[in-house]
């Protein structure tokens, strides 16, 4: 009777303690399996663990670096770039806390939906601009609030010191300081700099907490200097928008280029624009009409002409050419003639003195059509300059074998082909060098190709025959005391829907100085003048003057007519009343044009008339 349940009770006790130990065992194991997956983790699977803390807390954020700097010829800063705050937000944790909205929209200065919307887009996302490129005090100011996930970063903005005056020339970045138009456009690759990279810890609130590593340092961009003299591109700015307010005109450009080199001294155009609030600036303004507008050369054209006459040895600088009656039928619907009055017989270098339209024509006559093409051609018409600014226009010029009957003769004194004033100032650049077609540029101390267009002799005695324009024809106003000065006038209409506008007219002067021995050439075109006259004469040559006076002493080019300035002085002396003799022309001073005056740079540009389109 007892041995059952005595036999029971250690079964029942054996149970327990094999339950005890399978329970320990069990436990045992799970202790071991922790330790070996611990073991594992963090020992031989420890990279991909890393990589998913690091995926929360570690991020690799860009190191800003600046543009490289543009500097005009003689070192002086054009385009810099400045260190400003761009304010940034965690949309995620913004939400987080919609109460402190309202005044994150007060603090960024935009309209509360307007915040919500640009937050409810980028809801998922961790990282969203809120405000960039601002003065660091003002995002101080913001930050200030201490609203979470708000924070800031260093960018840098570009800031333009010519302000207007250089705008075309140089163009302008957008909000991440990329090129978009002029130089900056051009020589981005060259001027971009290579932003850095480092490795960061982020706490749970986007605030950096450690620095962890440097992946790769950043890289400033490299500087530019050009060739444009900030002196006399503020000179020629400064000129051009006293003759436009002057003659009521819609628009102008001025180009100044070195004949020997090709280098671009100065360009201006106007309307221009302030490049440091290009937000506020219409598209039609910011485009530089010196080497995308295409213009009719008019009288311009007539030097070259003669000049292709003579290679082909058809007429002679004495050669006479009949103009009687001062007008001729080209067909039974055109009659050409000459303004103002009729020139009877002029030698060659008469017609270009008088500007005659009937000895261009018969000139032109003279030589086979191929012939006339090629060598016009061979001046830089109906090609590129090649200098390499974005959206340089080759102009129009039709080959023989799309010629009308009238198409030479027209062609023969500017009309029936397209140039730019760019174009232009190359072609004129090739008389004064001796025949060489220089290769624009802008940057100082580039050199491109310069075929031989033009034997040198036939190149001097044009230059010459063009000092007589200045001398005894219409364009004295051209003249500069104390050098002597080859140019041509030229008047054309401008084109319009197919034919030509009433009462417009583009007003030119194209240039060389001094003309004993070219150093520069320039070239001054200004549409619709509507008060004193549109002829080039009247409007565009003294403009030439007052920049070219500048320039030539600016640049200590030695006078080469001291005569005239003595026999001007001496004239002043005789009469009642004079003034004392002026100084001698001698080189003036790097500061005889006060580039700090910012009034200079933010011309009333709504005075100017408004753009005419131009062919």
């Amino acid at each position: 009777m007892n041995a059952a349940p005595a036999k029971n009770r250690n079964r029942a006790r054996f149970n327990l303690r094999g339950r005890l130990a399978l329970v320990l065992g069990a436990m045992g194991l799970c202790s071991v399996s922790l330790v070996g997956r611990a073991a594992y983790v963090q020992l031989i699977n420890h990279d991909f663990y890393q990589r998913q803390g690091d995926a929360r807390f570690l991020r690799e954020i860009p190191i800003p670096t600046s543009r490289g700097m543009i500097t005009d010829r003689n070192g002086e800063p054009v385009a810099v770039s400045s260190p400003v705050e761009s304010v940034w937000g965690n949309p995620q944790e913004l939400l987080k806390t919609p109460d402190r909205l309202p005044e994150l929209a007060q603090a960024l200065g935009v309209p509360l939906d307007h915040l919500n919307n640009r937050l409810s887009q980028k809801a998922d996302k961790e990282f969203l601009y809120l405000k960039r490129r601002i003065n660091p005090d003002e995002a101080q100011k913001i930050l200030a609030h201490k609203i979470p996930g708000v924070f800031s970063q260093r960018e840098f903005r570009r800031f333009y010191p010519q302000g207007p005056a250089m705008a075309h020339v140089l163009g302008f970045t957008n909000i991440d300081d990329r090129g978009q138009e002029g130089l900056e456009l051009a020589f981005d690759e060259w001027l971009s700099g290579t932003p850095g990279a480092q490795k960061v810890i982020r706490d749970n609130r986007g605030r950096i907490v450690e620095n962890v590593d440097l992946i790769r340092s950043a890289q400033p961009g490299k500087d530019l200097t050009l060739s444009i003299d900030r002196r006399i591109q503020y000179l020629a700015h400064r000129e051009l928008r006293n003759a436009l307010l002057a003659h009521q005109a819609s628009s102008g450009s001025i180009v100044i280029m070195d004949v020997a080199t090709g280098e671009v001294l100065a360009m201006a155009n106007l309307p221009t624009y302030n490049p440091n609030a290009i937000d506020r600036v219409k598209p039609d303004a910011r485009r530089n009409r010196a080497l995308t507008d295409m213009i009719e050369p008019g009288s311009t054209m007539k030097p070259l002409t003669v000049s292709t006459a003579l290679k082909a040895g058809v007429v002679a600088p004495s050669t006479l050419i009949n103009t009687n009656p001062g007008y001729l039928a080209l067909n039974s619907r055109y009659t050409i003639r000459d303004v103002p009055r009729n020139n009877g017989v002029l030698t060659v270098t008469g017609v270009i003195t008088k500007s005659s339209n009937i000895g261009s024509i018969k000139i032109a006559e003279k030589l086979p059509n191929a012939y006339f093409y090629e060598s016009i051609h061979s001046f830089g018409y109906g090609q590129k300059p090649g200098s390499g600014f974005p959206g340089e226009s080759a102009g129009m010029l039709a080959p023989p074998d799309r010629w009308n009957g009238l198409q030479k003769a027209t062609m023969s004194y500017g009309y029936g082909l397209a140039v730019t004033p760019l174009q232009i100032a190359r072609a004129y650049s090739a008389l004064g060098n001796g025949g060489k077609l220089v290769t624009p540029t802008f940057v100082k101390g580039q050199r491109g190709e310069a075929p031989q267009v033009l034997d040198p002799a036939i190149a001097h005695e044009v230059v010459g025959m063009m000092e007589t324009v200045v001398t005894q024809g219409g364009a004295k106003r051209a003249g500069v005391l104390g050098y002597r000065v080859a140019g041509k006038t030229g008047t054309a209409r401008i084109a319009s829907g197919g034919g030509y506008a009433k009462g417009r007219y583009a007003s030119f002067f194209a240039g060389l100085v001094p003309a004993s021995n070219p150093r520069f050439a320039a070239v001054v075109v200004i549409n619709d003048s509507q008060e004193g006259g549109y002829y080039g004469g009247l409007v565009a040559a003294p403009v030439f003057h007052d920049v070219m006076d500048g320039t030539l002493r600016l640049m200590d080019v030695p006078p080469d007519d001291i005569e005239s300035w003595l026999a001007a002085q001496a004239k002043n002396t005789h009469k009642p009343g004079a003034a004392a003799p002026a100084a001698a022309p001698t080189p003036i001073a790097d500061d005889v044009i006060d580039t700090t005056d910012p009034s200079a740079f933010d011309a009333p540009q709504a005075a100017l008339p408004a753009t005419g389109a131009t062919r």
